[in-house]
């Protein structure tokens, strides 16, 4: 069972307030800017931090809010709204999928390492499972952690990590077994400092510029079985059991980013005039604008259901894939249809709808792609 679902609406309201506020002021006149260089400065996290953004459900033992997952969705939500696509990525990574591992898998020493400096910003989280030959099948991983006592030699290689520039911890999956398949995958808790450890390139993508999405190397990097996260040989089992979550806030993400992108286009097409009327006057675009409204209003409905049961501890695998699946590539259909409501200037990189257009495509491949989750969805249904 996770926190209840409910919270104060004054309290949710001024904390969206305060969010809102942190991102017009100290992000949105950056923003461009962080884009065209690359990245966002490693000072951001600490600020997040300082306002309090941060892993807000990690219980109060270990400086977080010890509320409920339902604010967490609130800031990945506005984030997403705002049109910051590579933000809201980083920060649902660190927020909602590695402290939730080192909360729930993690040893008391691991929780008390590695999740107060997450909540400030003071440590930042990457998760290592993507290789080169090895994307949504995690079974095809190679990077190989060789026992040698209470010792572990890693090397190995993961590649589209988010956060990888930044990070101070990963999550990271191995293979300490090679024969054993799925049974032979442990996960680990890795320090960045630790010798062995190597940053690769910061990686050119088509969309989310500023986000730090790298590749990485373990030559001979030794861990200790203190550092077994979940467990020896029960990697993949974990994996599969934090994935729900995962796929939920990357549904709630899609909504937000799919409801700011729908903004932009209003006002755009409301002000915006042809053959002597404004383009949000022909029935066209007013037709378009209700198919987009009830396209993301179902998908927001369906988050806000599947939410709750996350938080009541009933949220299935294949439900989590059903939002993931729906919300991104409704997200894809949205930004497509608004940037032809700009028309030329859509195509513009001045204009942040071509940002978000850009930013939309890769939900349907991160986080298990739509044809992934096609296949989880289906073996539901038949066995």
């Amino acid at each position: 069972m996770n926190q209840p679902f409910s919270l104060d609406p004054q309290e949710k309201r001024l904390f969206v307030d305060n969010l809102q506020r942190f991102l017009k002021d100290e992000v949105a006149p950056h923003y461009e800017a962080w884009e065209k260089a690359g990245i966002w400065p490693r000072s951001l996290w600490r600020r997040f931090g300082e306002q309090g953004f941060l892993c807000v459900d990690v219980p109060e033992a270990y400086g977080g809010y010890g509320v409920s997952f339902e604010l967490s969705c609130l800031v990945v939500d506005e984030v997403s709204k705002f049109g910051f696509g590579a933000l809201a990525s980083g920060l649902s990574v660190h927020s909602d999928i590695v402290a939730p591992y080192i909360l729930n898998l993690g040893s008391e020493a691991q929780k008390e390492k590695y999740l107060p400096g997450m909540v400030t910003g003071e440590i930042v989280g990457a998760i290592g499972m993507t290789e080169p030959s090895a994307g949504s099948d995690l079974q095809r991983i190679k990077t190989h952690a060789a026992r040698d006592g209470d010792q572990f030699k890693i090397n190995g290689q993961k590649t589209f990590i988010t956060n990888g520039q930044h990070c101070d911890l990963i999550v990271l999956a191995t293979k300490t077994d090679p024969n054993q398949g799925a049974k032979g995958m442990t996960l680990f808790t890795v320090d960045c400092a630790s010798a062995g450890f190597n940053r690769g390139r910061n990686l050119d993508k088509m969309g989310l510029h500023s986000g730090d999405t790298s590749e990485l190397f373990f030559d001979d990097l030794i861990v200790t079985t203190a550092d077994i996260l979940g467990g020896e040989g029960q990697g993949f089992v974990n994996m599969m059991k934090e994935l729900p979550r995962e796929r939920l806030i990357l549904g709630v993400g899609c909504v937000g980013a799919a409801q700011g992108a729908f903004d932009l286009t209003v006002a755009y097409i409301t002000e915006r005039q042809a053959f002597g009327q404004a383009v949000s006057d022909f029935q066209n675009s007013r037709y378009k604008l209700a198919e987009m409204k009830t396209d993301i209003e179902l998908c927001r409905a369906m988050a806000e259901k599947y939410t709750a049961q996350f938080i009541a501890g009933d949220l299935t695998s294949a439900e989590a894939s059903m939002l993931k699946l729906a919300a991104s590539e409704m997200q894809g259909r949205v930004a497509d249809q608004c940037v032809q409501m700009f028309g030329g200037y859509g195509y513009m990189t001045e204009y942040p709808i071509s940002r978000a257009y850009l930013d939309a495509r890769i939900q349907r491949i991160y986080g298990g792609t739509s044809e992934i989750m096609k296949e989880l969805i289906s073996r539901s249904i038949v066995n």
